[in-house]
């Protein structure tokens, strides 16, 4: 099955409408399927006292308000629509994260093909209940959640009309950049057997194998912020990865995906021919004179594989030789 790869945009663009579109132009070269912005209100998404958090606090001006960061972070709906175009011209879709209800509303107006609820809402009741409502795929982030709260999310998800199999549950954990020692991947495998939904993973680590390990554990989404630039000023970008990097991760989950297979042991094509080579038979470890007994002193397993099978020895043993052998001619009957 093929992994959904979300190139995870963001707020990277910092306001700056080149810059998003350049950010469109590195997802597409990567191969991503989809490039996601964000979109908010900040007046509707924070309260004027609200602190940033600390990987915030570090990577933004500290005196400023986290309001006021995300007020430089909006996109407008013109930016919007150039993005849509752009991303159109480039052949990857676009896709965006609404924080308020009032987004969610522009998002789907804009005919968004499936709704992204953020770590942050997946405790918000009004929100999931407008993002149920709309009957769109849903993938759902749990960065700080627990099993109940994922239990609860759903609840409303499909009380709201949004069924079961329609949600993609994505395995997180909201800091940035996510330690490596409290990544839990396994966590991820172990929502799917609690709920019966799909998973993914949303991925905040520094590099990239830990997303392509999540395709490896079953992982059917992949998201990852990406930046043009880890030194550009902004909240998110030193916990990105840039162009090539995530070009890297793509190409890497996709040969994982053609890994995987389909879970049959069987020799592959490929392997066929190198069995006989590589495999053994039964020969004479010494000469064997026509009429004496074969024994485990004058019997031996050499390539190549073209002869008696080894596995069968125990059939040979204690058997009169048919005629002379040489040492290393292959038994025969």
């Amino acid at each position: 099955m093929k992994t959904l790869i979300i190139a995870e945009a963001g707020v990277n663009h910092n306001g700056d409408m080149s810059m998003a579109c350049a950010l469109i132009d590195a997802a597409a070269d990567a191969g991503a399927d989809l490039v996601k912005f964000q979109t908010f209100d900040a007046d509707r998404l924070v309260t004027g006292s609200a602190r940033k958090a600390d990987y915030q606090t570090k990577t933004t001006a500290a005196d400023e308000s986290q309001r006021d960061m995300l007020k430089r972070l909006e996109l407008s709906a013109v930016m919007h629509e150039q993005l849509i175009a752009h991303a159109a011209r480039r052949g990857i879709e676009f896709f965006s994260t609404a924080f308020d209800l009032d987004s969610l509303d522009y998002l789907m107006g804009l005919g968004m093909a499936r709704i992204k609820v953020p770590s942050g809402e997946i405790t918000n009741l009004p929100y999931l209940r407008k993002v149920g409502s709309y009957g769109k795929p849903v993938i759902l982030s749990t960065g700080m959640a627990t099993l109940g709260d994922i239990e609860a999310a759903l609840a409303v998800l499909e009380a709201a009309g949004t069924p079961r199999d329609r949600i993609t549950v994505l395995h997180c954990s909201t800091e940035y950049p996510a330690p490596m020692a409290e990544v839990n991947l396994l966590a991820m495998p172990a929502v799917a057997r609690a709920f019966g939904v799909r998973v993914g993973y949303s991925d905040h680590t520094e590099g990239i194998e830990v997303a392509i390990a999540a395709v490896a554990l079953g992982a059917c989404v992949i998201e990852k912020h990406f930046t043009l630039d880890r030194s550009l000023p902004g909240p998110d970008h030193r916990a990105s990865i840039e162009p090539d990097e995530l070009a890297r991760m793509v190409s890497s989950i996709r040969n994982i995906e053609l890994a995987l297979g389909d879970g049959v042991k069987r020799p592959s094509a490929s392997e066929e021919k190198n069995r006989l080579v590589a495999r053994k038979s039964l020969v004479a470890a010494r000469a064997i004179a026509k009429g004496e007994l074969f024994s485990e002193e004058n019997l031996v397993a050499k390539r190549p594989g073209t002869g008696i099978s080894p596995m069968r020895l125990d059939e040979w043993l204690g058997r009169p030789a048919a005629r002379d052998f040489a040492p290393d001619e292959q038994i025969e009957p």
